[in-house]
């Protein structure tokens, strides 16, 4: 603790200090340390400033990103690879919808989009969270700020989550995918500052809880334009709302023919 107070306020004292990328492990201790002076300057407090000073280098984090494909699969073949098959995913969501039909209906009241579809985004980012990742959300968020690659997309990814930190909605060593993707429907860590809803009421956002989790979600296609009562299947203005989402277009098609299947 005394090393991370030290750390942010040397970094502090140095205001010329600009935080260089880089595109291997060498430069990160550096990184931290000019990144801490703009964290403070864009309003993290201590303990974010703690966690970026224990922040690690994420090798797994670089070699996920390195390693990246993209989605080319036919819809039918998406469906069995990540599914099985509609029949048997809508299944599993009826299950979960079942658990607690009350709160899915709240959300439709509050946001207007049906369970289905956020059933489906659960089930499809994490099994309705039971695999949401298992690398250090502060470090791979600030892994892959650092790297020349994208920093600039992930650098406010980044002093967002040091914020989440600091507002208890995210614990230093929590866990999530490799690119920063956190809690049961996987938000990076901007939309989660800025769309993430306390619908537990406990004074905090927490995306690991299922109830902050999907009504974060629900209020995130909202504010893209979700129509509510409106239909949602290809060629509508909802199915459009969910390229904000995920941009592959099997994604948004999977999603739209599981949520169908709860109709």
């Amino acid at each position: 603790m005394r090393l991370a107070v030290a750390f942010a306020l040397t970094a502090l004292a140095s205001p010329g200090l600009a935080a260089q990328c880089g595109n291997d492990s060498s430069g990160f201790a550096a990184w931290k340390q000019a990144f801490a002076q703009e964290a403070a300057a864009a309003g993290v407090g201590q303990a974010g400033l703690n966690a970026l000073a224990n922040a690690q280098y994420s090798t797994s984090t670089i070699r996920a990103d390195r390693n990246q494909t993209g989605v080319r699969y036919a819809l039918d073949e998406f469906i069995r690879i990540r599914l099985g098959s509609l029949d048997s995913f809508a299944s599993q969501m009826r299950r979960e919808l079942n658990r607690n039909p009350n709160f899915y209906a709240s959300l439709e009241r509050n946001y207007g989009v049906p369970a289905g579809i956020l059933l489906a985004i659960h089930g499809m980012e994490t099994g309705f969270g039971r695999t949401m990742g298992n690398t250090p959300v502060v470090d791979s968020i600030t892994t892959v700020a650092y790297d020349c690659r994208r920093s600039a997309f992930f650098t406010p990814h980044a002093i967002a989550a040091l914020k989440l930190v600091d507002r208890g909605g995210l614990a230093p060593g929590q866990r999530g995918a490799a690119h920063g993707e956190m809690g049961h429907t996987q938000f990076l860590p901007g939309n989660a500052l800025r769309y993430g809803v306390d619908a537990d009421g406990n004074g905090r956002v927490d995306l690991y809880t299922v109830a902050d989790s999907l009504a974060s979600t629900a209020n995130f296609l909202r504010q893209k334009g979700w129509q509510p009562g409106q239909g949602f299947q290809e060629g509508s203005a909802n199915f459009r709302v969910l390229n904000e989402w995920n941009a592959a277009t099997v994604y948004q098609q999977a999603i739209a023919l599981s949520a169908a299947k709860l109709q």
